[in-house]
């Protein structure tokens, strides 16, 4: 029962790039927030 289990090891991308994505979501959302936020304050002052 050796092919019992799918091996999902060469179906996903190297750990650093996923950790690319995230780091690059995770900035993005950071500067969208701040933008946001920049707009509401010059809105409200």
């Amino acid at each position: 029962m050796a092919h019992g289990r799918p091996s999902h090891d060469m179906d996903q991308p190297p750990l650093w790039k996923r950790l690319a994505w995230m780091a690059g979501i995770w900035a993005a959302s950071v500067a969208v927030l701040g933008a946001v936020a920049f707009v509401i304050r010059s809105w409200l002052a």
